[in-house]
Order: structure tokens, then C-alpha cells, then sequence
């Protein structure tokens, strides 16, 4: 089932017609999905007690920072799709609730990663000293790149689908344009993250990068 046609242009691209008139139940389910993502995210859930302590979580925003951006967005990719296509059928559905659960796996992975690489970038030390060897942290990249890459292939199966009801969609030929140079932007994320990943990876089994002090060189 898809909603009734509007005929407001999308504020980024003239020409291209909003189709999705109201939030539905699923833009709802999505955005809270969301929100409590970025509620993992959160530095620490407990107040902190003393000034060492409030220090010490302060640290921990330059990572969150990033996290933040990173969901922020994969949300607007995604409202985007809603107001562009309006599409509300099972296999939306699927696929978002697909990407939803790939999302919420990659929030910790994420926050461990940028924890314990930014942190100790700008401040020479993660705000929870962890110890890590190079063959773990080669694997916590493999998890991030994968986990990004899952991500962005489950958007473009979205972008997929709609290009398919591009008749029932009545897409204009810029419409039509415009899904497949979406279509292929995110297709291009997921290989190119998947090998990114792995590259470095190799590379940090090898080396252990100056900026990350707790990596041990054991294995």
C-alpha cells in the first residue's frame, strides 16, 4: 500500500515530488529505533560524582560526536526515501525493519571502536582503558566495516524496490534518474566498505598505529 501523492517538490532536488504525505507507524517505529540507538551511545548514563569523574566522561564526546554524525546520517538517507517515495508496502517494511536491526548491532561495535581509537587520538588514552592486541582490533575493524557496509546494502535493496514501482510510482524521467544515481551511491558503499575494511585490517596485524597506546603486541 502506498500513500496518496503530494505535490510538493523535495526541498533538495526541484522537480522531484514528495509522495509521502503523513508518518506512518513505520517512519515512527524508525525514529524511535533511533532514538534509542543514540541513547546506547550516550557517554555515560550515571552523573558524575566528582570533577575527575565529569573529566573524565568529557572525554568521551569528541567519539560521541562522530557516532552521532554516522546515525544522523543513516536517519536522513532514510526520511529522505519516506518523502520521496512515500512506500509503505511488506517489503518496505522488511527491509527497514532489516536495516533497523543492522543498525542497533553496529551501535556498540561503534561506540567501542571510536571509544578506543578518537579517544586516544585526542587525549592519548580511551575514557575506559581497554587493552587490545592486533589481531582484535583488526577483527573490531572487520566488525565496523561490515556492520557499515550491512547497513548501506539493506538501503539500496530500499532504493531497488523503488526504482521497480517506478511505473506504479509514476517516476518523471528526472525522478527516474535521481533514484538510480541513489541507487548506485549506495551501492557503492557496501564493497567499497567491506574492502576497506579488510585492507586495513591487514595492515593493523602488521603495525601498531602510535595513536592507539593500550594496543598490545601480543599476537
Amino acid at each position: 500500500m502506498m500513500r496518496r501523492p503530494r505535490s510538493t517538490e523535495s526541498p533538495d532536488l526541484v522537480g522531484f515530488r514528495l509522495r509521502g504525505r503523513e508518518v506512518t507507524r513505520l517512519e515512527s517505529f524508525s525514529d524511535a529505533v533511533f532514538g534509542f540507538a543514540l541513547t546506547l551511545l550516550v557517554v555515560s548514563l550515571d552523573v558524575p560524582k566528582t570533577f575527575t569523574d565529569l573529566v573524565t566522561t568529557m572525554r568521551g564526546f569528541p567519539a560521541f560526536a562522530l557516532c552521532f554524525l554516522f546515525l544522523a546520517l543513516i536517519w536522513n538517507g532514510h526520511y529522505r526515501y519516506c518523502r520521496r517515495y512515500g512506500l509503505d508496502d511488506g517489503t518496505a517494511r522488511f527491509l527497514t525493519c532489516v536495516m533497523l536491526f543492522l543498525v542497533l548491532f553496529y551501535v556498540y561495535p561503534l561506540k567501542f571502536l571510536f571509544n578506543f581509537s578518537i579517544t586516544s587520538l585526542f587525549f592519548g588514552g580511551s575514557a575506559q582503558p581497554v587493552s587490545m592486541t592486533r589481531s582484535q582490533f583488526s577483527t573490531l575493524l572487520i566488525i565496523y566495516g561490515l556492520g557499515f557496509a550491512a547497513v548501506y546494502f539493506a538501503m539500496t535493496l530500499l532504493y531497488l524496490h523503488a526504482y521497480r514501482l517506478r511505473d506504479v510510482l509514476q517516476l518523471t524521467e528526472l525522478e527516474k534518474f535521481d533514484t538510480r544515481y541513489q541507487l548506485f551511491r549506495t551501492s557503492f558503499f557496501f564493497p567499497f566498505c567491506a574492502r576497506r575494511a579488510l585492507s586495513i585490517a591487514g595492515v593493523a596485524r602488521l603495525i601498531s598505529p602510535r595513536w592507539l597506546p593500550e594496543l598490545d603486541d601480543v599476537g
